[in-house]
């Protein structure tokens, strides 16, 4: 459907961007792939928007990122207003009022504690990839549980603030450099990457020259 359409928006400037019907074949296949799990609408609506912006038919990127910014009409804010909402509420992401399921749902795979202590240029792009995949998930018909209140969750969240602030505090360095030292706590205990990201950690902090055993 799609490529009929632009066969009859774009005309002979559709055909210059392939060589040979293979070409067409491969691009059909590839463009497939890529909007697997998008309703018919989405598709409908991006395709009425490449129309009325661009001059040439758009890239499998420029077409999904025209998909994110018309929203869809399925209540599912675009990435950045999610990841905004998601800094916000990654503090207490179990009794937040979520707009959208997918927006708790791709912090959490994003992990909160990222959300809350890391700069926007190296959290942002995970975050970005999680939100896609996760909307896939829900445009492809799967149920997205909500949030519920979880008071040992809580808890735990709690605690690793605590300890980095007291960290921080005790070896006069910045909450953000603390934060970083100690990420690996935010893994479970006793796995290989915890353990590969301590000793990670543990070798900045001797660079920084911070006599200190990071806990474990």
């Amino acid at each position: 459907m799609i490529f009929a359409r632009f066969m009859a928006i774009y005309g002979h400037k559709f055909k210059s961007c392939f060589e040979t019907e293979d070409e067409i074949r491969i691009a059909k296949r590839e463009w497939a792939l890529s909007l697997s799990g998008f309703s018919e609408a989405q598709l409908v609506a991006a395709v009425d928007r490449c129309k009325e912006t661009l001059a040439w038919m758009p890239s499998i990127s420029e077409f999904l990122a025209i998909i994110d910014q018309l929203d869809g009409g399925d209540g599912v804010p675009t990435v950045w207003d999610a990841y905004v909402e998601a800094c916000r509420y990654a503090g207490q992401p179990t009794t937040a009022n979520w707009s959208h399921p997918v927006v708790y749902h791709a912090g959490k795979e994003t992990e909160w504690f990222r959300l809350r202590t890391q700069e926007e240029r190296e959290v942002f792009p995970v975050f970005r990839y999680h939100y896609d995949m996760v909307k896939r998930r829900f445009h492809s018909g799967e149920p997205l549980e909500e949030p519920s209140a979880r008071a040992l969750e809580d808890k735990r969240e709690l605690t690793v603030c605590d300890v980095v602030k007291a960290f921080g505090d005790s070896n006069n360095i910045s909450q953000e450099v603390a934060a970083s030292l100690l990420y690996y706590l935010t893994k479970p205990e006793g796995s290989r990457s915890r353990a590969n990201y301590r000793h990670k950690s543990q070798q900045k902090a001797d660079e920084l020259g911070l006599s200190v055993k990071l806990p474990d």
